[in-house]
């Protein structure tokens, strides 16, 4: 890669994580080009040299957010540990990206279908590292033997309503940071045999 396709990359990975920030801040919906220009001090331009449309730029930040999420979790995956450390991967996962999660599961709905598409591929790599996880603990009768959707599903659902309902549980500060702890040990009790719980 020479000098001036290294700058264009640099930038690139700049206006993604300038994106992320202002879609977290203002909205996956309302979060205008401009808006990104002004944060990353870029002309408006320059955003679309390096994004064509605004949906793809959306597109590429769900994406990148996806990537740093996961991409913990399929190094734990390989290196076979256990549920809880697991859980405690992905909300630390989430945590270092609270605002822009909880603005991506509220505005699901709302966005573009490549948007959507590209949360369900997340949630998919998600749901794939924790089944794994979970075969392996219900073999060794660490956890108790339920459908795996249902095991993911209730997981995401715990930590979605949290965080949906922040205003309700943690006003002004991070959910992850103040339940964290609770939500992974009342789910690990949720499935864990009794004798694993403690």
């Amino acid at each position: 890669m020479n000098k001036r396709q290294e700058q264009k990359e640099k930038t690139r990975n700049y206006i993604i994580d300038v994106a992320l920030n202002q879609f977290a801040k203002d909205g996956l919906t309302t979060t205008r080009t401009s808006d990104i220009a002004n944060a990353a001090n870029l002309s408006h331009g320059s955003i679309f040299a390096h994004f064509p449309t605004r949906e793809g730029l959306l597109d590429e930040v769900i994406e990148e957010f996806g990537t740093r999420v996961t991409n913990r979790l399929h190094e734990l995956v390989e290196e076979n540990c256990g549920m809880r450390e697991l859980l405690w991967a992905h909300l630390r996962g989430i945590e270092e990206y609270e605002a822009f999660y909880t603005r991506l599961i509220s505005e699901a709905s709302l966005l573009h279908e490549s948007a959507r598409n590209t949360l369900i591929g997340i949630q998919s790599a998600i749901s794939f590292h924790l089944i794994q996880v979970a075969e392996r603990e219900m073999e060794s009768s660490k956890i108790i033997k339920m459908p795996l959707n249902l095991m993911f599903n209730t997981w995401v659902g715990l930590i979605n309503y949290y965080l949906m309902n922040r205003d309700l549980f943690a006003p002004g500060e991070s959910v992850i940071s103040r339940y964290g702890q609770r939500l992974v040990e009342h789910y690990m009790n949720l499935i864990s045999r009794r004798e694993e719980v403690n």
